[in-house]
């Protein structure tokens, strides 16, 4: 095809009266520039003429992936191909006796084109993963793991051709070359074919998206998805931070994916409160009258008594629950359609657990730690009311305002121990 138009180029010269075939070292280093300078001048017209035109164009226009065009010089990059095509076709012209010396500039035009070629594909797929962003598709679908795969295989495919044009070889001879090679192929890109399979089943499975919370204690990951590349997933912790994780990491390992909480629009409270057992007691009518001045009591204490069985008495803690399960209840900033529980835990050596194990209507940070502070806040204000204490570890002043025992209170204690 290009002999061709080389020929019909040569002839519509020699019609008009200009033999581009010289004969001496001057003609041809003479139709050599002017070679270079017809390049140049339809890259000039091309670049800072039509293209100023077009991205005018689309700077103007309202879709938004004109702007993402321009930004990346997609054009611009593809327009370094202009001269490249036009020498490659007029140097071997004025060359045709200089064999070596066009073969070479041949080559090194092809190269010329290649690279120019794999810089265009290059500014195509980042200005698609920017759309992709634009769009809110790469929340969904791992775009820039296949951007970054397109861009590996045009490379590949580039360097095999820029190969195959230096030896002057066919591209099949260096692909057949490529099966004895296959073992050190996988060991170098072990990581980018476990990413990209990792990053398929991650997308067809919707195990992660750009946006989502996750937490991976292994990897030190706690924190928000910025990026889901093709080996690698970029988090940034809350303490500002970034962690990168392997992609094939959250395929292999397990992780903390707190997306489904976000969309729920209910948050955890799982907080207990350590009650001293030496202050749980029996009621009598003395506490009754005293347990009704509180808020929701009384109702509590009808209820409690028409479900209490035959010889049991109710307990300060049990009506301590009661109350906790009727403000919660009534709390504008709790769930009542999401798990709701006030339950004793098992005793430990620590009190009595009362757990709290209830949802937040708000899912920010923030507003949840705020609703969560207030509402433990009041629980804590509120049980002393009851007769109860919270059960503290003895501090050093504690200690240290301990008094030594009388010597009757040290007979006392040896006649019991020898009783």
């Amino acid at each position: 095809m290009s002999k061709e138009v080389r020929v019909d180029i040569a002839h519509i010269l020699s019609e008009i009266g200009v033999n581009i075939e010289p004969h001496d070292n001057i003609s041809t280093v003479f139709f050599l520039v002017l070679c270079v300078g017809v390049a140049f001048f339809t890259y000039v017209i091309v670049r800072w003429g039509l293209l100023k035109i077009v991205n005018t164009m689309l700077r103007r226009s309202k879709a938004s992936w004109g702007s993402v065009i321009v930004k990346h010089a997609v054009f611009e990059k593809l327009s370094l191909i202009i001269p490249a095509v036009v020498l490659n076709l007029l140097i071997p012209l004025v060359l045709d006796k200089h064999i070596i010396l066009s073969g070479l500039i041949d080559r090194l035009l092809s190269l010329w084109l290649i690279l120019a070629l794999i810089r265009s594909s290059y500014a195509f797929l980042d200005a698609s993963n920017d759309i992709a962003d634009i769009k809110l598709m790469s929340r969904d679908l791992p775009i820039k793991s296949f951007v970054q795969l397109f861009k590996l295989i045009i490379f590949l495919i580039g360097f095999i051709i820029a190969i195959s044009v230096l030896a002057n070889r066919s591209p099949v001879y260096f692909l057949s070359g490529l099966g004895v090679a296959t073992g050190l192929v996988l060991l170098v890109f072990r990581d980018t074919i476990l990413g990209f399979v990792a990053g398929i089943q991650l997308s067809a499975n919707q195990m992660v998206k750009v946006g989502d919370w996750i937490q991976m204690d292994k990897y030190g990951a706690n924190g928000s998805i910025e990026e889901v590349s093709l080996t690698t997933v970029k988090v940034k912790n809350w303490d500002n931070t970034v962690t990168n994780v392997p992609a094939y990491a959250l395929v292999q390992d397990s992780f903390i994916n707190w997306r489904q909480m976000q969309e729920s629009g209910g948050r955890r409270i799982k907080r207990s409160v350590l009650i001293d057992i030496d202050t749980i007691k029996f009621i009598d009518s003395n506490d009754e009258a005293q347990l009704a001045t509180i808020n929701f009591v009384p109702a509590i204490l009808t209820k409690k008594k028409q479900n209490l069985p035959p010889n049991t008495g109710l307990t300060n803690v049990a009506i301590f629950r009661g109350y906790l399960d009727v403000y919660l209840k009534q709390h504008p900033q709790i769930r009542q359609d999401m798990t709701f529980l006030v339950r004793e835990l098992e005793p430990t050596p620590n009190g009595l657990p009362i757990q709290i194990y209830v949802f937040v209507n708000d899912t920010r940070w923030a507003f949840y730690e705020d609703v969560q502070s207030d509402i433990f806040d009041h629980i804590f204000a509120m049980i002393p009311k009851f007769g109860l204490a919270v059960y503290q570890s003895p501090a050093a002043s504690d200690v240290r305002s301990l008094q030594p025992l009388t010597a009757i209170e040290q007979q006392s204690i040896a006649e019991k121990q020898n009783f």
